[in-house]
């Protein structure tokens, strides 16, 4: 699985436009994507603030939802969002990197490697990758 976290800011006076044009996003993905796995939409208390919490089966799978959603997502950013900042908790393909280097500043990529989780024989490895 690939998980990723997308953080943006909502625009002054925009919540409702805003709420409009994600339920769109989520209406694309949903009849559309094909390895999307969770594709979740968080709203701050104060409405100035959204996170999505996303998995695919593969970092592969974030090309098709992007493909598939970009039209909306492109209008979410242009008219309601600022601030696009994405988290990825492993390693991108290369095809997914390479679609991240053409975007250039339009996004924001945090890249985080897995460190250790909840298992029965967990123990602490000796070298953690940086």
């Amino acid at each position: 699985m690939f998980e990723a976290t997308a953080r943006m800011q909502i625009r002054d006076g925009e919540l409702e436009a805003f709420k409009h044009q994600a339920a769109e996003i989520i209406r694309i993905a949903s009849e559309e994507d094909t390895k999307t796995l969770r594709y979740d939409w968080f709203i701050s208390d104060d409405g100035t603030e959204c996170e999505v919490r996303e998995t695919y089966v593969d970092a592969d799978a974030v090309l098709e939802h992007s493909e598939h959603v970009w039209e909306a997502r492109s209008k979410l950013f242009r008219d309601f969002a600022d601030g696009h900042h994405m988290t990825f908790y492993s390693e991108p393909s290369p095809a997914l990197a390479e679609a991240l280097d053409a975007m250039g500043a339009s996004v924001e990529v945090t890249r985080f490697s897995f460190f250790q989780g909840l298992e029965a024989d967990s123990s602490i490895p000796e070298e953690v990758p940086a």
